[in-house]
């Protein structure tokens, strides 16, 4: 099959039903060779002649996307279809979507570096917060003017003013990114959904190293929202109360909202309080209550049975840490970092006025965390673009650097993935000054590299 290559995107118009028994001999590695060194930066399957299509048919493609994308590190997805499609792909790929998604090929020519035609007016909405952040880092990154909804209802009513954009951007997932994982934070508190019947499954079910993860790059505030749980038999209760304990040691907190014990002994809640679990009726009860949030949330020094050494595969990676970290925030910032000095030992901040920090973690091939603290002004100014315009409102700015933060985070999932080094991301951690930090990062050692951009003092650490 041959490609038609415009724009420097390599566009494959398999036809009829992919199925499995026949899209295999529609496309073939040496096809997708043959356009990248037709010098192609973008390799999609177009969706618009396909009349069916399931799992199996579209796997062929993805095995092919995974290899090539090694090989050549250029972006791989498909384009040309409808929401009902789109709606497929998610489902079918649930949480590991590892290649694009582009509603129409105009959209994807505004994601190639090749697109000559510059400075487009772009409305974006996606209901994902980390694709909205990275959908705009890149069309900004590509010399156009996103327009970023921050809700369904936003992005509605602006799309109906048509003549006011270029192209509107909607149902469209940059799958390089990294990985959205199956929890969400507020503030600074993980919440799990759990529901149905709480049995020994929930042992399996239960991502244990993204947990103990996050712990260890600062979340102490863990809430499982249990509304629609109907009951627990005793080997929930054992796994949740060996959780509570292991959680303990970083004292952090796990709190349960909206479970019921009409079906589950009320001694359960009693041995699980035991343990130090909380019980609220509603999550308004914890998020909306700010003393409490930032009493129970609030960061303290990790277990001392967590302590681990810098190794050298660790450090080895340095590079791919440091270039994800500089690329976004220079082009966020439009500046140019310079490095001012780099040591291995424990993390030294000389002026902590008007700093705020995050933290990221990642585990699988290798794993640790990077730490990164920014002057107020370098952060105020990197999230401008995601939020729309300058502000000095604290939460949104922490708010708004947790996804810049897992952006770079994504990057350097990326970065390693082009090595064939597997990991997975947590979500980022926010500080409103760098004392919480210090809490976490305690007596670890790493690599401290500090950064100026355009003279504004920055801090990278990488640890485990």
């Amino acid at each position: 099959m041959r490609a038609v290559i415009k724009d420097g995107i390599g566009v494959f118009h398999p036809q009829g039903f992919l199925d499995g028994t026949s899209s295999a001999a529609l496309l073939s590695i040496e096809d997708i060779d043959v356009t990248v060194k037709s010098n192609a930066s973008m390799i999609l399957v177009s969706l618009k002649k396909v009349i069916f299509f399931n799992r199996n048919g579209l796997d062929t493609f993805v095995k092919m996307f995974q290899k090539i994308r090694t090989a050549n590190h250029i972006v791989v997805g498909f384009c040309d279809y409808d929401k009902k499609k789109y709606d497929a792909f998610k489902k079918f790929y649930d949480d590991d979507l590892s290649f694009s998604l582009f509603q129409t090929q105009k959209i994807a020519s505004l994601f190639s570096s090749s697109f000559k035609e510059k400075n487009k007016n772009v409305l974006l909405y996606s209901e994902d917060k980390s694709q909205r952040a990275a959908l705009a880092i890149e069309l900004h990154d590509n010399g156009h003017n996103p327009i970023v909804a921050q809700t369904e209802e936003e992005f509605l009513q602006k799309a109906e003013v048509k003549d006011a954009y270029d192209v509107i951007i909607e149902n469209t997932f940059l799958g390089q990114m990294g990985q959205k994982v199956a929890t969400r934070v507020t503030g600074n508190a993980i919440i799990y959904t759990v529901s149905s019947f709480l049995d020994a499954e929930i042992g399996s079910t239960f991502n244990i190293a993204y947990h103990n993860n996050s712990l260890n790059v600062g979340f102490r505030l863990f809430i499982f929202d249990a509304y629609k749980v109907v009951s627990m038999n005793i080997h929930a209760l054992n796994f949740f109360s060996k959780l509570a304990s292991s959680s303990a040691e970083y004292n952090a907190t796990i709190c349960f909202v909206g479970m019921s014990f009409s079906k589950t002994p009320i001694s359960f809640k009693e041995t699980l309080e035991d343990a130090g679990m909380m019980f609220f009726d509603q999550m308004d009860d914890i998020l909306q209550n700010k003393k409490l949030l930032d009493e129970l949330g609030a960061s303290s020094a990790a277990s001392g049975k967590n302590k681990r050494a810098l190794n050298k595969v660790l450090v080895t990676e340095l590079p791919n840490f440091i270039d994800a970290t500089v690329a976004t925030i220079e082009m966020m910032t439009n500046s140019k970092a310079t490095k001012d000095a780099a040591k291995v030992d424990k993390i030294e901040i000389a002026d902590k006025n008007d700093k705020i920090a995050s933290s990221i973690g990642f585990y699988g091939d290798i794993d640790g965390m990077v730490m990164l603290v920014f002057p107020l002004g370098i952060a105020k100014k990197a999230c401008e673009l995601l939020i729309g315009e300058s502000t000095d409102d604290k939460e949104m700015i922490l708010d708004t650097l947790a996804e810049l933060v897992n952006i770079v985070g994504g990057k350097v999932k990326t970065l390693l993935a082009d090595e064939h080094i597997r990991v997975d991301i947590t979500l980022p951690r926010t500080y409103h000054d760098v004392d919480g930090l210090l809490e976490v990062a305690e007596d670890k050692k790493g690599v401290q590299v500090d950064l100026s951009f355009d003279n504004d003092k920055f801090l990278f650490f990488l640890t485990r």
